[in-house]
């Protein structure tokens, strides 16, 4: 007698495998019976162990959903444009930002959940996308709210003001796995005395915490001699006291941002780091250290011509890495897949098999969530093939 369809074992070959825990194989495979995995493993032991299986090549990746650990969904009607850095803040952030609120935001939002992403970790600069995003129950992860105030004597009253708002977030009556974060927008956007009321403030409550982090080469620059295009470009109309007076010290040749932060006490809280382009082996010492995890944003990183990410570095160092795609006018798409399949292309020296476990794992971590894992007597997801190509044989 034949079995029912329903029950005949699939053998899905695919050319990495991360099932949600340890490390990733390559190549690996998966059998599904009914609906249901009966075992993970490498292809040929699955083929010996179940010689009646009908095999599919699916090629590219089994794993669950990747995790969009950073973006900024409320830039998601903007059009997307690869310029260089000091060109692409006139000529795309600003001269687009009347296409930055909810509606963009929500927009974002359906097409995560159209990719069934497995979390989000959203910069929010925007009070009412806040309350737009908190009300979904179909989204999972941390918004983080962006905090900005470069004057150190205006920082109380704008502590004050962003501790109300969180506090009012946090009695959301949510249905959903959104978190309520924080992100002090960057090093040099936010005062020294802002920052330590933000992070301690985090910290105490236990929330989440993102920041910007060495992004671009002039960030770099500021830090080591108080100006640069950094400064000139972007800062008058934002700054009416110096570099020095708004992190509180003098600048100095060796001090890079994330030393800047470490000494301050700001890595004391773990905050997320992200982008961490233009880093020295000192920075990511102090970043392993403390036990931070960084965002990488390849494809916004190499658009804006901001450097590359220094992965083999962080990975030999310890230090937990994730994926995000940033906002889609840098990053292009909302799709984290699409930002693993640039990263193999860009480091094809590193195993893809940690660039997709930090697409999954990383991420999770980042967001304080969980992946869905891929293990005997789970529920099967067809989602869980990152490709859409397949071949079927017996």
């Amino acid at each position: 007698m034949t079995a029912p369809a329903a029950f005949t074992p699939r053998l899905l070959v695919c050319d990495v495998l991360y099932t949600g825990m340890g490390g990733a194989q390559a190549p690996g495979a998966v059998v599904v019976v009914g609906g249901t995995v009966a075992a993970t493993g490498h292809p040929d032991t699955l083929r010996a162990a179940y010689p009646h299986a009908q095999e599919e090549c699916v090629g590219g990746v089994i794993a669950p959903p990747p995790v969009n650990a950073h973006t900024h969904l409320d830039m998601s009607a903007y059009a997307f444009q690869a310029l260089p850095y000091f060109r692409w803040l006139p000529e795309v952030v600003i001269a687009q930002r009347e296409r930055r609120g909810v509606d963009g935001a929500l927009a974002g939002a359906e097409t995560l959940v159209a990719q069934g992403v497995g979390g989000v970790g959203d910069i929010v600069n925007i009070p009412a996308v806040m309350d737009a995003l908190l009300a979904r129950e179909d989204l999972r992860g941390v918004l983080y709210f962006e905090v900005l105030g470069p004057i150190p004597a205006q920082a109380e009253e704008r502590f004050a003001a962003m501790r109300a708002l969180v506090d009012g977030w946090r009695r959301h009556p949510r249905a959903g796995e959104l978190r309520v974060g924080l992100t002090p927008h960057t090093p040099f956007t936010v005062s020294h005395r802002l920052m330590r009321l933000v992070t301690e403030y985090a910290a105490g409550e236990g929330l989440p915490l993102q920041i910007h982090v060495a992004e671009h080469p002039s960030e770099v620059e500021l830090f080591a001699t108080g100006g640069g295009p950094l400064w000139d470009n972007r800062m008058p109309a934002l700054y009416t006291a110096t570099f020095a007076e708004v992190i509180g010290r003098a600048p100095e040749p060796d001090l890079t941002p994330v030393r800047y932060l470490d000494e301050l006490g700001v890595l004391a809280a773990r905050p997320t780091l992200v982008h961490m382009v233009n880093v020295t082996a000192d920075d990511i010492a102090r970043v392993a250290r403390a036990g931070c995890a960084v965002v990488t944003c390849p494809r916004s990183n190499q658009h804006l011509d901001c450097g590359v990410f220094p992965w083999t570095a962080f990975a030999a160092a310890g230090v937990e890495v994730a994926l995000g795609t940033d906002s889609v006018a840098s990053g292009e798409t909302l799709d984290v897949r699409d930002e693993v399949a640039f990263a193999r292309r860009l480091y094809p020296e590193l195993d893809p098999r940690l660039i997709v476990r930090a697409a999954v794992k990383g991420g999770h971590r980042v967001l304080g969530t969980r992946a869905p894992l891929i293990r005997r007597g789970e529920g099967w997801q067809e989602a869980f093939i990152w490709s859409a190509a397949k071949e079927t044989r017996r």
